[in-house]
């Protein structure tokens, strides 16, 4: 299971704010993690490259951690080796997103009918205080940060899901969408309405799996739809 320590990277500011110096032991575990992080909360972008001279010097670590960091993504498809093995983000096909969608659809359809019944009052606080930092931080242009609260919220609701082999699986396509996640508020607040997040936890507090499923699958159907334009083509037809 992960933890979110990294800080939000502003709009403006240091594209790798992300990425600070590592200073206890397992250095190549805690690059790893740092880097899925990245990876989950859209703060590392399709077809951007990690070059490993300058991204140990950022971290603070050796060369040799920080290539198995790389490793032991690529073994995962989240990061590629171009054709002189220098790391990179892969870019998604529209085929694959719509791929991750169906089994998001599914998987954090089921955790969040869980959550409904397993989920602690602290847990269902937890969301609601994740929901309005991210409305927040959307109304005041930090479009960076929403996207991180965005995948605080699902990940945490798969959480409360008490389901910890389906939370992996889900972090794992996390990992994988993530950085296609940078464009989730190019064409402004997908929803006009009631935000699917508010409905997720009126499920929750009441108690009611049908309305809290229902609710997260609306979110990842249609919340994303805007993410398939910025997919690679690919053959497969859809």
């Amino acid at each position: 299971m992960s933890t979110r320590s990294l800080k939000n990277a502003g709009s403006d500011g240091d594209a790798h704010a992300w990425a600070n110096p590592i200073t206890k032991e397992n250095l190549g575990d805690r690059a790893y993690l740092a880097l899925r992080e990245a990876l989950m909360g859209g703060q590392l972008k399709p077809g951007e490259k990690l070059r490993l001279r300058p991204m140990s010097k950022r971290f603070g670590i050796s060369a040799t951690p920080m290539r198995e960091a790389f490793l032991r993504l690529v073994s995962l498809d989240a990061l590629a080796l171009d054709a002189r093995g220098t790391a990179m983000v892969p870019e998604l096909t529209r085929a694959e997103l719509i791929e991750i969608r169906n089994i998001r659809l599914d998987l954090e359809g089921r955790a969040a009918a869980a959550a409904a019944v397993n989920a602690t009052e602290a847990q269902i606080d937890a969301l609601e205080a994740m929901h309005a930092q991210l409305s927040r931080a959307f109304e005041a242009g930090d479009h960076a940060q929403a996207i991180d609260l965005n995948t605080q919220f699902h990940l945490h609701l798969c959480r409360a899901g008490g389901m910890p082999i389906l939370l992996e699986i889900v972090e794992n396509l996390w990992v994988r969408c993530g950085p296609l996640l940078s464009h989730l508020y190019d064409g402004g607040n997908p929803f006009r309405d009631v935000h699917p997040h508010v409905t997720v936890i009126e499920g929750l507090r009441a108690r009611d799996p049908d309305v809290t499923q229902r609710a997260i699958c609306h979110d990842i159907e249609h919340g994303g739809q805007g993410l398939l334009r910025h997919a690679k083509a690919s053959d497969a037809s859809v």
